[in-house]
């Protein structure tokens, strides 16, 4: 009987096969194709293999999904006869026989075998964040198809919305006659997220028959989309190490290994269906809060039957909620003791899978090793291990924290430059208030400022190499803005390496602002260019620091766990900066402490272009591990709300700066001006070579490696 059912299953592939429309063309070979044609300027080829690119991505994952859920039901594990043999063969046989259907299923919907169609881990990246779109909507562009190309450009800044080159362009489509409203579509869009948003405006505005009709729409749709997602984590091994053959694990431990990989990627599931495209974080508890919604939206519409089911549903998750308890016990009395209120079929048995694949994926962590991320709040505590126990607090204590921190960042806005990584933040650094930049400033950026360090201590007046005041092993230079303006004035510097410094300094501030205090102005405190020096002779048995640990707005006081916010410290500082300018010494380091001054909490090595920024409280102490051989140079920036504390040197440095411009507009200037420059209109086309660059910027689809010219970039570029 199973063999004719086998049979009978085999032949229905086949003519699915049959009436398909062929071999489905591996999406990452199309990719590169289509990433060379653009590159050729071949725009017509370009937007054809790129869509050709998305149908086989979107037609990959179709095909994995359908073949697990036929082939589930072909080969299911469960309803086996008794006394069918030794529980090996039973188990196994079964096993054989779904990697067989399996095989079968996408080889026929595939057109080939299923590992030609493995792309590595960049590919990948690159489709899940929709960079085609980012190639696509340039191309349509340059064909004239104006409105495929704005609804490229919104599906890729729907899931980049950080993207400052694609919010420039999107702005200038919105600025062109005959582009429309509706030409802005998402050709990504999740159901369930518009169903979603669309219930809880409803909600919000007290429409609630409409709101109950919407987000059970988004309800069923999630749990759909979560099915799916959970069909595709059984995918290949990840990360597996090219071991020795007789260090591999056995068959058992690999097919454990394997399996509880798979069950934390089905787990995982439900963050996915939970993160808006775009989002960093996932809406919290978002299968329990669709209920919680719907127990109220249906009570205020008068449907007290539908109300209690799903304020029963809701208490599987959490079954010690009493406001939901008082509720249920409201319903009971208008719908009669007698009245059973169960909780749905499909919520119950949502939940008791995830229970018995948390309780494997625990067992396999107690016993096995390895770590697990649960992404629910509403894990029973009795599920958990009790050697598990107080990590598992900790983590759902960080994820809070996380959830928290996301929430923070994602109110901040995009930072106001293009290419700037936020490499470490508060949580990476153990601390509150701290965030780590890199690419601030380019190579030959850190080049010309190193070289006003050296031009400016050649001139003297001002920049001398003197003892540090903070260790007598170093020597210390400083320069402000003011005096570099000054010392360019007299010739002793170059004027762009002077105005260098300004700007540098300036892009700074606005990073810093727009992290920690977006639409709450910062004005500078003080900028100093700084370098400290090694003195090779003194350093042999060494042991203090370069600069000793400190807070930047009060005096520190270890012992007594406290920090002085009184003069002679700089109490209107409130946030502080190092911009580094390059890496060739030993030593230097920044490191964060605990009020103790002695626990280090956090260290941040220097490199060209890297912006350390900080609050400049008591919650991050700091210092600078000692400088033992070579020289080490920065600019050291501090910031006040206070408009009265503002820098006044660098006002003066500002004004030397747009007297030096006047100078070079004279008529001579003015015509070479007009004769040298051609401006561009804001409402003019996007700019292709910068708005369609892939954000990975670290792999390039395709094994051919094609060079392509690089952009020269002016000097200044702030």
């Amino acid at each position: 009987m199973a063999s004719l059912l086998c049979l009978c299953f085999c032949l229905l592939l086949a003519a699915a096969a049959a009436t398909s429309p062929g071999r489905l063309v591996p999406y990452d070979l199309l990719y590169a194709d289509g990433v060379r044609a653009y590159f050729a300027r071949d725009w017509g080829r370009a937007a054809e293999l790129l869509q050709r690119a998305l149908h086989s991505y979107a037609g990959l994952r179709a095909a994995r999904r359908a073949c697990r859920a036929a082939c589930g039901r072909e080969a299911a594990f469960l309803g086996e006869p008794p006394g069918a043999g030794p529980w090996e063969a039973a188990l196994f046989g079964r096993v054989l026989q779904r990697a067989d259907c399996l095989q079968h299923c996408l080889g026929q919907r595939l057109g080939a075998a299923p590992s030609a169609h493995r792309a590595s881990r960049a590919i990948r990246r690159d489709f899940e964040q929709r960079e085609p779109y980012n190639y696509l909507q340039v191309a349509f562009f340059q064909l004239k198809k104006l409105d495929q190309a704005v609804s490229a450009a919104h599906t890729f800044f729907v899931a980049n919305p950080q993207h400052l080159q694609m919010r420039e362009d999107i702005e200038k489509y919105r600025r062109m006659s005959g582009v429309k409203s509706d030409n802005f579509r998402d050709l990504e869009a999740t159901p369930h997220w518009e169903a979603y948003e669309a219930g809880v405006q409803h909600y919000n505005a007290d429409e609630y028959v409409q709101a109950v009709a919407r987000l059970e729409e988004s309800l069923t749709e999630a749990l759909s989309a979560l099915e799916e997602c959970r069909a595709l984590c059984e995918g290949p091994q990840e990360d597996q190490d090219e071991e020795e053959e007789d260090m591999q694990p056995g068959l058992y431990e690999a097919i454990a290994a394997h399996y509880i990989q798979v069950l934390k990627c089905r787990q995982q599931c439900v963050l996915e269906i939970a993160t808006k495209p775009g989002r960093i974080s996932a809406t919290e508890d978002f299968i329990p809060s669709h209920l919680d919604l719907l127990q109220f939206a249906y009570d205020q519409a008068g449907n007290q039957a539908l109300a209690a089911e799903c304020a029963a549903s809701y208490l599987l998750f959490y079954p010690m909620d009493d406001p939901m308890l008082e509720k249920m016990k409201e319903y009971r009395k208008e719908l009669g003791e007698d009245t059973a209120i169960t909780a749905r079929e499909n919520i119950q048995r949502y939940v008791q899978r995830s229970l018995m694949e948390k309780k494997l994926i625990y067992y396999a962590v107690e016993h096995l090793g390895g770590t697990f991320n649960d992404p629910d709040l509403w894990t029973p505590d009795e599920l958990i291990p009790e050697s598990l126990k107080e990590k598992h607090r900790e983590d759902q204590e960080k994820q809070k924290q996380e959830t928290l921190d996301v929430k923070e960042r994602e109110k901040r806005g995009p930072l106001p430059f293009e290419g700037i990584a936020v490499t470490m933040d508060s949580r990476q650094m153990n601390g509150t208030q701290r965030v780590v930049f890199d690419r601030v400033l380019t190579e030959s950026e850190c080049k010309d400022l190193l070289r006003l360090t050296k031009a400016a201590g050649e001139a003297g007046d001002g920049y001398r190499a003197r003892r540090s005041p903070h260790t007598p092993h170093e020597r210390f230079e400083g320069l402000t803005v003011l005096k570099a303006m000054q010392l360019a004035q007299n010739g002793d510097v170059d004027w762009r390496d002077a105005k260098l410094l300004l700007q540098a300094s300036e892009k700074s501030r606005k990073i810093i602002e727009s992290y920690f205090t977006p639409g709450k102005k910062l004005h500078f405190s003080f900028t100093h260019l700084v370098c400290r020096t090694a003195v090779d002779e003194e350093q042999e048995g060494r042991m203090d620091l370069s600069h000793p640990v400190h807070a930047d707005n009060c005096l520190l006081d270890p012992e007594g766990q406290e920090c002085w916010r009184e003069p002679p410290a700089y109490v209107y500082r409130d946030y502080s900066g190092i911009l580094y300018l390059n890496d060739d010494f030993q030593g230097g380091g920044l490191f964060f402490t605990e009020m103790d001054t002695v626990t280090v909490t956090a260290e941040v090595r220097p490199k060209c272009g890297r912006l350390v920024a900080f609050s400049s409280g008591k919650e991050n102490p700091h210092g600078v591990w000692a400088v033992s051989r070579g020289r080490r140079c920065a600019i050291a920036l501090w910031y006040t709300h206070s408009l009265e504390h503002a820098e006044q040197e660098r006002v003066k440095a500002e004004e030397l700066m747009e007297q030096r411009a006047l100078e070079q507009d004279r008529p001579d200037g003015e015509e070479r001006q007009r004769t040298g420059h051609s401006g561009r209109s804001s409402s003019g086309p996007p700019v292709p070579s910068r708005g369609a660059r892939p954000t990975s910027q670290s792999h390039r689809p395709g094994s051919d490696r094609t060079q392509h010219p690089k952009m020269r970039r002016a000097r200044d570029e702030f």
